[in-house]
């Protein structure tokens, strides 16, 4: 653990207060916040802290593993990096930092559609490892060129994200006039020669762009047109018409992200989805929704022997990552904390922040006295 552990910053609290420190207020509010009041975005993580597991202190115990099996594949732990979009915006380079720390750990990677990455690029760097998440273009064409190039990209992996048929209401954006290039006002500017660290690597860099839609980007658009045809673009908005199309495309596993209604999931193994992630955009969407951990028992309990539940949203710590795996969850994954790692280290942030989360989670399971991750839900305490 030496080699890629800052003792400095052992938890992800102590990232996201580094990474406030280190760049510029409207990048961190886009990065930390909400919609709305921050209900929903508290209430991820303070529900999943309610879940209380039980230590077998006697039981024959050798050690902990924490290695874990999906879609055929052994990874060394039961956590991946969730999609984020603008990840260049909040720390440059970030997408790839990410991207390698993530195939040198063997956990997995998930690309955005609207991060700062093609997909082109997160290939080479996991050697054909990185998941693809897809917005939904409303042309087809669009969609079967992508879907192309994800395949070319060997991508295992397809993630439809369904919970974005409108964007959030997000006040501290609207605020800073948020968008990619960031809109350069008085205060804008004033926080960025605040953060010489920042703008020295975003100089670097260069200005980050959605890298994987540059082919259907008309060229010289301002930033206003180029918001308009985003929105025009690329709706978000799922279906089973338009659903169909890509499961027939699409030849690797299918997962849908974004659902949190027992409902949703049945839908989604009726229309041959091979998993469900569990999520509601981490708290950005639907101020008045459940946390993701309130249904997860239920479901995982009705559907876990007929698709991979999977869960992100709100978890923050090796322990969280544990009540999630007791509470019934396959896999989990984690956005905001991997970018407060990339934020607060730069280079170092994804080596540092997977090495931090599985010390923690395998803390958990030998504290325990838990061999196996898929033996975690005996440890799980009804309430």
């Amino acid at each position: 653990m030496a080699n890629n552990f800052n003792s400095q910053y052992p938890s992800i609290e102590d990232l996201r207060a580094k990474a406030k420190k280190r760049i510029p207020d409207f990048a961190f509010e886009y990065l930390d916040g909400g919609c709305n009041e921050d209900v929903n975005l508290n209430i991820n993580t303070s529900d999943i802290r309610k879940i209380q597991l039980e230590p077998r202190y006697l039981q024959n115990y050798k050690e902990a593993d924490p290695t874990t099996k999906l879609f055929g594949k052994e990874y060394s732990a039961p956590f991946g990096i969730s999609p984020v979009g603008l990840q260049g915006l909040m720390w440059p380079n970030s997408p790839e930092i990410l991207a390698k720390a993530a195939f040198e750990h063997n956990i997995p990677f998930i690309l955005s559609t609207v991060t700062t990455m093609s997909i082109e690029r997160a290939s080479e760097l996991t050697q054909g490892n990185a998941w693809f998440q897809l917005y939904n273009p409303v042309e087809d064409e669009v969609r079967n060129d992508i879907l192309k190039r994800a395949e070319a990209a060997e991508c295992p992996v397809l993630v439809l994200l369904c919970d974005v048929p409108t964007f959030g209401y997000r006040p501290r954006d609207i605020r800073n006039g948020l968008a990619l290039p960031p809109k350069m006002s008085a205060k804008n500017i004033f926080q960025v020669l605040g953060k010489p660290s920042w703008a020295l690597n975003t100089l670097k860099h260069g200005v980050p762009t959605f890298e994987t839609l540059k082919p259907y980007t008309p060229e010289g658009l301002n930033l206003k047109q180029l918001g308009k045809f985003m929105d025009k673009t690329f709706s978000g908005k799922l279906n089973a018409e338009k659903i169909k199309p890509i499961r027939d495309k699409w030849k690797g596993k299918l997962v849908l992200k974004g659902v949190s209604a027992p409902r949703d999931v049945e839908d989604a193994i009726k229309m041959g989805f091979d998993g469900v992630i569990l999520s509601n955009h981490g708290g950005r969407q639907l101020d008045a929704a459940q946390s993701t951990i309130s249904t997860l028992p239920n479901i995982a309990n009705r559907y876990g022997d007929k698709i991979e539940i999977m869960m992100d949203s709100g978890l923050r710590s090796g322990p969280d990552i544990a009540r999630t795996m007791a509470a019934g969850a396959k896999f989990t994954f984690m956005g905001r904390s991997f970018m407060y790692g990339t934020a607060a280290l730069g280079n170092k942030g994804g080596d540092h922040t997977i090495t931090m989360l599985r010390t923690q989670f395998k803390q958990v399971m030998d504290q325990l006295c838990c061999e196996k991750v898929e033996e975690l839900p005996n440890h799980f305490i009804l309430n």
